[in-house]
């Protein structure tokens, strides 16, 4: 009897234990209550509450999360889409979310709902599809506007989902279509467009280079003409003066002048004429050469013909050019 006794006792005083001693973990605070009034609020660690007199209530500092459910909101231009997001929040005062709000979870879920609702009441379906990050951020705001006095602050809001109805989404698919069809094909005339300028503009240079090249080509070839003509022309120039100075200084008689004339007139007679013309000085000339003379003979018209020859030579007594 005596053991059950000291059993009890031992199993009392571990509970009074378990009362007395609370440990409370790093992201956790506690609010004490002593005979059901607020009394202090206790920090993370070990902390002695009065069993059965003071009360703790523990509260959980870090982030959460609340999930709130699918809901149809009804746009600006009457469109019903549904819309469901998530909210992620904090208690920073643990006595204001222990004393001010009795189900934080419900409270907060049926606001959101209801602030969406307004929302994205004031917005047409193609800005709500749009403005996600808009409406978070203004959600988010009122939100934790709402939720200062619950000793918690509203980390940020995120929308899940926004869907719009079947037909809505058929017909949103069809214009994407039809967009990017309308797009592809403006790259592609686009993409024609500079291939064709680009080419147009290659052709151009090919051309202005091959114009260049000719023109310099043409300049090179002018220039080798002019340098051969130049060197021809001082070449006959250098000869000229050459013989001009032998014959002056060899003192040429009239008898060798005259048999080179004759030779020369041999050179221009041995041609395609058949009559060559030839001033009356001639006479003279040949008259100095004694046995040259009796060569020729005057016929009855005054011309002189030189015989011996194959070809037929007139001397004009008017100095007729020759034909």
């Amino acid at each position: 009897m005596n053991i059950i006794l000291l059993i009890l006792i031992i199993i009392i005083l571990i509970i009074i234990a378990l009362k007395t001693l609370q440990i409370l973990r790093p992201y956790e605070k506690g609010v004490v209550e002593r005979l059901g009034k607020y009394n202090r609020t206790v920090e993370s660690g070990l902390n002695i509450i009065i069993p059965f007199i003071e009360t703790l209530r523990k509260v959980d500092l870090r982030e959460q999360v609340v999930d709130v459910p699918p809901q149809e909101v009804i746009t600006k231009d009457n469109t019903v889409v549904i819309v469901d997001c998530v909210i992620f929040y904090e208690v920073i005062d643990a006595f204001n979310a222990v004393y001010n709000v009795v189900n934080f979870y419900q409270a907060i879920t049926k606001l959101a709902q209801t602030n969406l609702r307004n929302i994205i009441g004031d917005l047409e379906l193609d800005q709500t599809l749009t403005s996600r990050e808009m409406i978070n951020a203004e959600l988010r705001e009122v939100l934790d506007v709402a939720t200062d006095k619950w000793g918690t602050k509203v980390v940020r809001v995120e929308i899940q989902r926004i869907e719009p109805p079947k037909d809505i989404v058929e017909a949103m698919s069809k214009q994407m279509k039809a967009e990017r069809f309308k797009r592809a094909t403006i790259l592609e005339s686009e993409g024609y467009k500079e291939s064709k300028i680009k080419k147009a503009e290659g052709d151009k240079q090919s051309t202005i280079l091959a114009a260049e090249a000719e023109a310099e080509a043409i300049k090179q070839v002018a220039n080798a003409d002019k340098y051969k003509e130049i060197a021809v022309a001082e070449g006959k120039a250098k000869a000229t003066e050459i013989t001009y100075n032998a014959i002056h200084t060899g003192n040429p008689t009239n008898d060798l002048i005259a048999i080179k004339y004759l030779e020369a007139l041999e050179k221009v007679a041995d041609g395609n004429a058949t009559k060559i013309f030839l001033p009356t000085e001639v006479s003279g000339i040949l008259g100095s050469v004694g046995g040259i003379a009796e060569l020729f003979k005057e016929d009855s018209k005054g011309v002189k013909i030189l015989e011996g020859s194959s070809k037929e030579m007139q001397i004009d007594e008017s100095n007729e050019k020759t034909e």
